[in-house]
Parts: C-alpha cells; sequence; structure tokens
C-alpha cells in the first residue's frame, strides 16, 4: 500500500494543525476572561496554589511520597505565589518569574524520574507475570503531573499580563488604549498570538501579498 500510508501522514498534519489552533483559541479566550475578571482570577489562583500545597502535604504523609521532592513542589508553590504580589502584570526579567520557569522544569525532571525509577524497582521484584506492581498508573502520574506540577505554572502564564513592549510585534497595532485614556494590559498569551500573527503577516507581504479584507491578493 502507497496511498493509505501518504493518506495517514497528512491526516496526522492536518489533525496536529487543528488541534494546536484549538488550544490557541482556548488559550486566547482564557486571557480575555482573566482580562475582564483580575480580581477573580487572583483569588482563584491564589487558592488553587494553597490547594496544591496542601495536597503535596497529603501526599507525603500518607501515600508516602519522598519528603524532597514535597519540599521541592511545596517551595515552588510557594514562588509561584509570590508572582502574585502584583498581578496581573510581570517583567519577564523579575528574578521570581525566571525561578518560576525554572522550577517548572526542575520539578517536571525529578517527579518524572522518581516515578520512572519507582517502576523499575517494582517490575525488577515482580517474581511472576500474575503480580501486580505497586505503582500508580499512567492515569495517575497523569493526573499528578496535571495538577501538581504544571496546572499552576499554567494558569499563571494565561494569567499574567506582559507590560507594553515586553513581547514586540511586526505589523500588528501598538499599545491598545482603554475607554479612560490610559493604556490597556495585554495578557502574555494574546500578546505572543498577535506576535506570531504580525510576523505571518510580514513574511506575506515581504512575497507580494496584501490582505484585502478577509483574504490575502497577491
Amino acid at each position: 500500500m502507497w496511498i493509505v500510508p501518504l493518506l495517514g501522514i497528512i491526516g496526522s498534519i492536518v489533525g496536529f494543525c487543528f488541534l494546536t489552533l484549538a488550544i490557541a483559541s482556548g488559550l486566547y479566550y482564557l486571557s480575555e476572561l482573566v482580562e475582564e475578571h483580575t480580581v477573580i482570577a487572583k483569588r482563584l489562583l491564589t487558592r488553587l496554589i494553597y490547594f496544591v500545597i496542601v495536597l503535596q502535604v497529603l501526599l507525603w504523609i500518607v501515600d508516602g511520597f519522598p519528603f524532597a521532592l514535597t519540599m521541592l513542589s511545596i517551595v515552588s508553590h510557594v514562588i509561584y505565589l509570590g508572582n502574585m504580589r502584583r498581578f496581573p502584570f510581570v517583567q519577564l526579567s523579575d528574578p521570581l518569574f525566571l525561578a518560576s520557569c525554572v522550577l517548572v522544569l526542575v520539578n517536571h525532571y525529578f517527579w518524572f524520574r522518581h516515578f520512572s525509577e519507582a517502576q523499575s524497582r517494582s517490575l525488577a521484584n515482580m517474581r511472576s507475570i500474575y503480580d501486580q506492581p505497586d505503582i500508580p498508573s499512567f492515569a495517575q502520574i497523569a493526573s499528578y503531573f496535571g495538577i501538581c506540577v504544571w496546572l499552576v505554572p499554567f494558569a499563571l502564564f494565561v494569567s499574567l499580563s506582559a507590560n507594553d513592549n515586553v513581547l514586540p510585534t511586526m505589523g500588528t497595532e501598538g499599545p491598545r488604549i482603554g475607554p479612560d485614556g490610559k493604556n490597556k494590559r495585554q495578557g502574555m498569551v494574546k500578546a505572543i498570538v498577535d506576535s506570531v500573527l504580525g510576523s505571518i503577516g510580514e513574511v506575506f507581504k515581504a512575497v507580494g501579498w496584501q490582505r484585502s479584507g478577509n483574504t490575502w491578493d497577491s
């Protein structure tokens, strides 16, 4: 067979593109909601951070999670909490923001290594194929990563707003002016999406395509 594998490749690429667009659209919409409801978003994020910290303590006490990694996660979420002091604005050169970005990757690496080593030890101790390994399932591990490792950083990334000219765009409008005549903040996700769209527009213009209404004319 030659055509079916080719169709599979094309379908996978198209599906990935649609999935990427769907995720970008969802993040853009969430960023819009946060801009309109900043106080509620700050309250929810703060409570979410405290919830994850309490959950980490319970996992250590009840399920016997390693103390060192538990403390690493708790300290990380305390640093995430520090980003709330000027919410929703953020400076990309802020030490707390940079530390948060590093700690996300550090937490992911060490917890991934912990679960991988636990699985290897459990499988090595199995005496027959009928023994049940004493390790969390894939769904449980994925849920842990989603809630305890990635949820708060992801929510902060969507919620925080970039200051004007922090993420310069190409071919896009300048700082937005609100009804009161002041510069209106722009979410980081929206700033990144606008930057990418502006760059794509510059590429189209460079090859001689001009945008007319909702279409591109050469």
